[in-house]
């Protein structure tokens, strides 16, 4: 536990250090790897979702979605992003702790629930993913996260 804290502490030293410069340089990336024809939708849940990112994921996930060998897992190409819509979703709503391998690597740590996200900054989070760092995945829409959001909150009640 104290080594999990510690991870978090030095994560968000980072962030707080980075000055902004990592959220426009999200932002770059994003648009070099941004489909040349979006929908005006989606393209709002990327610029939600660079926001999104910029704010709560890029301390752990960093800049280019590699996150931190060992510590947080990569974003880059892997199942747990271009996968299962519903796993992904619920994973930014509930969280996750415990064993994961992602792309071969085992971590073992804790994703903090981002509930308190609205149905839209959870799309365009994941949708702002799901396009960027080499993924090329289909959006994840606002009704999907609504629909995951109401499931979870009824099993949890």
């Amino acid at each position: 536990m104290k080594n999990l804290v510690f991870l978090l502490t030095i994560g968000w030293l980072f962030y707080a250090c980075s000055g902004g410069t990592q959220t426009e340089q999200a932002s770059e990336a994003t648009a070099e790897s941004a489909p040349e024809k979006m929908s005006e939708e989606v393209t709002q849940l990327m610029a939600t979702g660079n926001k999104v990112y910029g704010q709560y994921c890029i301390a752990c996930h960093q800049t280019n979605g590699q996150g931190v060998p060992g510590a947080f897992p990569t974003l880059v190409q892997t199942e747990w992003v271009n996968g299962d819509d519903t796993r992904l979703i619920s994973v930014v709503l509930n969280g996750l702790q415990g064993e994961i391998t992602v792309n071969g690597e085992t971590y073992n740590g804790v994703m903090t629930p981002h509930a308190f996200l609205t149905d839209e900054e959870v799309a365009g989070v994941l949708t702002y993913v799901r396009q960027s760092f080499g993924n090329d995945s289909e959006p994840i829409s606002i009704e999907q996260v609504a629909e995951v959001r109401a499931t979870v909150t009824e099993e949890g009640a």
